[in-house]
């Protein structure tokens, strides 16, 4: 009679975990809010903002840029133009963070593998070093869609004025960096359809991940 017990326990208990399981399969991460907010500078301090209000005549925007991607195509601002797009920083030899931040770059691929108008950016820390060769390489180990996902290389400085005056990928503390000071960060952000910057997420977190997903999805609808 005992052991029977035990056994109705362990069963009643294994069908309760199956449950949650199952719940928690099917809960999908919605955006935190109707709309998304706009940020300007390196603090994210949000600015709530109608999408034609006349203050975004003059806010923040990611200025005009020239890089070469994975296939020696030259991107540019205009290659985003009208799209949606998640940036990061990387670079191809990293043996810590970078991994996984291409990884979850990669779910996003996935998520928005359909949708022409989302697109990927993925920008090289290491340009001396992260040839157009060298970015084809990692990109095909890694999955990249080429139409949806651009690695891109160029000027050192170039590339690390985008992160840190256009991007605020890294954490402001209030000191001076030059393009001699290595710029490694976790950060996504994301970016609209007017070049507004409208979000910055932990790319190693897939908490932080989903949500994006589902900011994007906040975005495409504002639009």
């Amino acid at each position: 009679m005992k052991k029977l017990y035990s056994i109705r326990k362990f069963s009643g208990l294994v069908l309760i975990a199956i449950f949650i399981l199952s719940c928690e399969q099917k809960k999908e991460t919605t955006s935190r809010v109707s709309t998304l907010p706009f940020y300007s500078e390196a603090s994210f301090t949000p600015h709530w903002l109608a999408s034609d209000s006349d203050e975004l005549v003059s806010f923040h925007k990611v200025p005009s840029f020239s890089l070469t991607n994975q296939n020696g195509e030259t991107i540019t601002d205009k290659t985003f133009a009208n799209k949606i797009y998640v940036t990061d920083f990387f670079f191809t030899s990293c043996p810590g963070i970078c991994p996984k931040m291409t990884a979850n770059m990669a779910v996003l691929q996935e998520a928005f593998k359909e949708d022409s108008e989302i697109l990927l950016l993925s920008h090289s820390v290491t340009p001396e070093t992260d040839s157009v060769p060298v970015l084809k390489t990692y990109a095909q180990e890694k999955g990249v869609d080429d139409n949806k996902w651009h690695l891109v290389t160029g000027p050192r400085s170039e590339i690390y004025s985008l992160g840190r005056n256009t991007y605020f990928v890294e954490e402001d503390l209030g000191e001076i960096k030059t393009d001699d000071d290595f710029l490694h960060t976790e950060n996504f952000v994301l970016v609209d359809k007017n070049s507004h910057i409208r979000g910055i997420y932990n790319g190693l977190n897939k908490t932080s991940v989903n949500q994006l997903i589902a900011d994007i999805k906040t975005l495409k609808s504002e639009s």
